[in-house]
């Protein structure tokens, strides 16, 4: 298993936070990842717009699995609403 950290930007809109955040961490614990901590950073200002919108609630995920879990992850929320952003980074040990 390796240790990952994950920021995601999440939609704004009513409600659409809350539900990305809890899609997202269903995801992880879906494909057995382990050590799960997260950390809200906050509503902020784009430096640009993603898909039509200039503003994003960030928050940031750290984690263990295994390399091959995080292509399922990306795949199932590339076409979730809620989630306008997210950037995983494999986290040398």
């Amino acid at each position: 298993m390796r240790k990952y950290e994950s920021v995601i930007i999440f939609n704004t809109e009513e409600g659409q936070f809350e539900q990305g955040r809890e899609f997202f961490k269903q995801q992880l614990t879906g494909v057995g990842a382990q050590d799960i901590r997260e950390d809200d950073m906050g509503e902020r200002s784009l430096a640009y717009e993603i898909k039509k919108h200039d503003r994003g609630h960030y928050y940031f995920f750290a984690f263990e699995t295994m390399p091959e879990k995080i292509k399922i992850i990306e795949k199932s929320i590339k076409l979730k609403t809620e989630i306008l952003k997210v950037l995983f980074v494999r986290k040398d040990s």
